[in-house]
């Protein structure tokens, strides 16, 4: 008997302890909104640690803040969009009449319409007030989220903003900022899990499959809108460049999967493309974080521009044995050697993910997503401005 009031217990002691820890976060961000001024940090803070900002209502007076949205524009009503002669009427209307799966189950056929009705306005009212922007298949995506959380005059407010700062590179006339950005994936997955990177580079599988993931905030993939909204908490938190960190850790998390796969292009691709709806989001997201502050952008900024050339020498190599042997053999076999010929060394120089505090590393990524003033390729090659110029046009 007493063995069965134990192990009954337990899931009691763990319901009871998240419901005092829920109680206690409530009370911390209520605290941080009250103050004057707002805790901006307090609540990044809030939205990256467990559980995120907890509900709608909650989000609905945080990311505001956390976008740094002025009291004044959020109060500001819509204006009426022209339709007829508007260029990207069209291709908005196909994209949200295929959004059906993004809204509730079991919504009203007629509240559902409505919904779309206000989604279509708010592009197009985003569009219009900011002519430099230009729609992308997935943008649709990213703001049904803001209006089923926020409602239509504060997602339009919100999105606006998100679409000049975090989203502004998605948005360009061409997708070259976007495959830029694709391009921090693989040196992030080479620091943690250098064989995980040898097989993807050995399938020569590229970064294609994260693209919904990166352009979308993973709102096109993932089936549970909870988990969308966790993510949001996270992402709107912190640097613009933190979903190919989550990508990256996505990756990492299903080695074993990656690497039992045969190593083919579709084979791989087809696996990656297929995210697992049942992933440990909060563990991922602490990872996320930590690999942020050990490889940040600035780290990793000059390697993405190399990266593709590298990668091609280093399947040159692997490729010369396979003309009578099957390329993920190869791989292993040559994996084996080296493991062999570096056996005394390997623990010197093996790549660890170490753990800061969980104080010190909300901090440095609240801090961290304080800085979204210009697009995220912008501000991951800051530092080696000079050289990149030409290429992103970031300093016409």
């Amino acid at each position: 008997m007493k063995k069965s009031r134990s192990c009954t217990s337990s899931p009691m002691n763990g319901k009871q302890g998240w419901d005092s820890r829920r109680r206690r976060k409530v009370a911390d961000i209520t605290h941080a909104l009250s103050v004057c001024p707002v805790d901006v940090a307090a609540l990044r803070r809030m939205a990256i640690s467990e559980g995120g900002l907890l509900t709608d209502e909650i989000r609905c007076q945080v990311w505001p803040r956390l976008l740094n949205v002025p009291a004044q524009v959020l109060e500001q009503e819509n204006e009426s969009v022209e339709r007829e002669n508007n260029k990207d009427y069209n291709q908005v209307l196909l994209d949200v009449q295929r959004s059906l799966r993004r809204f509730p189950p079991g919504m009203p056929d007629e509240q559902r319409e409505g919904l779309q009705e206000e989604l279509i306005d708010i592009i197009l009212t985003v569009l219009k007030r900011n002519p430099q922007l230009h729609y992308y298949q997935g943008y649709h995506d990213i703001v049904v989220t803001f209006l089923l959380v926020l409602g239509e005059r504060l997602a339009t407010a919100l999105v606006e903003k998100l679409s000049t700062h975090h989203l502004r590179d998605f948005m360009d006339p061409t997708m070259d900022n976007t495959k830029h950005i694709l391009n921090y994936l693989m040196p992030i997955i080479e620091r943690v899990n250098p064989e995980v990177h040898d097989f993807m580079q050995q399938a020569e599988v590229g970064t294609v499959f994260a693209l919904s993931w990166l352009i979308t905030w993973f709102g096109h993939v993932l089936s549970d809108f909870r988990h969308v909204v966790r993510l949001y908490d996270f992402f709107l938190a912190c640097h613009p460049l933190m979903p190919i960190y989550f990508a990256a850790v996505i990756v990492l998390y299903r080695e074993e999967e990656v690497l039992d796969c045969e190593c083919d292009m579709a084979m791989v691709h087809h696996l990656l493309s297929q995210i697992p709806q049942d992933l440990p989001y909060e563990t991922l997201i602490s990872r996320a974080g930590d690999l942020f502050v050990q490889f940040p952008p600035s780290e990793l900024a000059r390697e993405t521009a190399t990266h593709e050339s590298t990668a091609a020498s280093t399947f040159k190599d692997f490729d010369l044995a396979s003309t009578q042997q099957r390329p993920d053999y190869v791989l292993r076999r040559r994996r084996r050697q080296k493991q062999a010929a570096l056996e005394s060394s390997r623990e010197s120089s093996k790549v660890t993910v170490t753990r800061p505090s969980p104080a010190r590393r909300f901090f440095r990524l609240a801090v961290m997503g304080l800085t979204v003033a210009l697009g995220a390729a912008a501000l991951a090659v800051v530092n080696t401005a000079l050289e990149w110029a030409p290429k992103l046009d970031l300093f016409p």
